[in-house]
C-alpha cells in the first residue's frame, strides 16, 4: 500500500512540474506607438499566456484588453487602465487628436469597455481611468499574494510554479505618445 501511494504521489509531483503556464504581469506600462503594441499583443495572443494587470496599464498598453482572449486577462486590485484618444504631432509640434486612430482603438476594446468609455463621454483627450468594482465586474481577479504582486518569485520557485514575465516601463510622466 505504501508503495502505490509513494508511486502516486511521485507521479502527481511530476504531472505538476510538466504542467506549468507562463504568465505575463503588466505594471507601470504607460503606452506608447498603437502599432508597436498591436504587434506585441497579437505575439501574446499566438502564445497563449496569461495576462495579470497589476497596476497602471494607459494609452496603447490598453489594447490588450481587445488582442487578448478575455478569459486569458485577469486583474488584481491594483489595476488601473487609462483611456485617452489617439493623437499626432501637428505641423507646430503640438498634440492633435486623430479621430481614425481613436476610432480604431475604440472598435479593439471588447463591447463592456466600449459601454464604459461610451458613458463617460467616449474617447476624448483627456484620460479616464477603470479601475476597483468596475473592473473586477468586467474581468476576473487575480489572487496575487502580497510579495508576488511586488516582486518576481525566485527562480526556483518560478521553475515549479509557473514562469512569470514582467512588462513593466519606467517612462516618464507623459501618459501619451504619438500614435502609428
Amino acid at each position: 500500500m505504501r508503495f502505490v501511494t509513494g508511486l502516486l504521489a511521485t507521479v502527481l509531483l511530476l504531472a505538476g512540474v510538466g504542467a506549468s503556464h507562463a504568465v505575463v504581469r503588466i505594471a507601470e506600462d504607460r503606452g506608447g506607438r498603437i502599432g508597436t503594441y498591436v504587434d506585441k499583443y497579437q505575439g501574446l495572443r499566438s502564445s497563449g499566456e496569461t495576462v495579470i494587470i497589476d497596476g497602471l496599464c494607459a494609452s496603447a498598453c490598453t489594447i490588450v484588453l481587445g488582442a487578448v482572449p478575455h478569459d486569458k486577462i485577469c486583474v488584481t486590485s491594483q489595476a488601473n487602465l487609462g483611456f485617452h484618444a489617439a493623437w499626432d504631432f501637428g505641423s507646430n509640434g503640438r498634440a492633435i487628436t486623430n479621430p481614425e486612430a481613436t476610432q480604431m482603438l475604440y472598435s479593439m476594446y471588447p463591447t463592456p469597455v466600449r459601454r464604459w468609455i461610451a458613458q463617460r463621454g467616449g474617447l476624448t483627450p483627456r484620460m479616464i481611468f477603470l479601475r476597483g468594482k468596475q473592473l473586477m465586474s468586467m474581468y476576473k481577479p487575480c489572487y496575487l499574494d502580497a510579495q508576488a504582486s511586488v516582486s518576481r518569485p525566485s527562480s526556483a520557485r518560478r521553475d515549479r510554479d509557473s514562469r512569470q514575465r514582467d512588462v513593466t516601463t519606467s517612462t516618464p510622466a507623459v501618459l501619451a505618445r504619438q500614435p502609428d
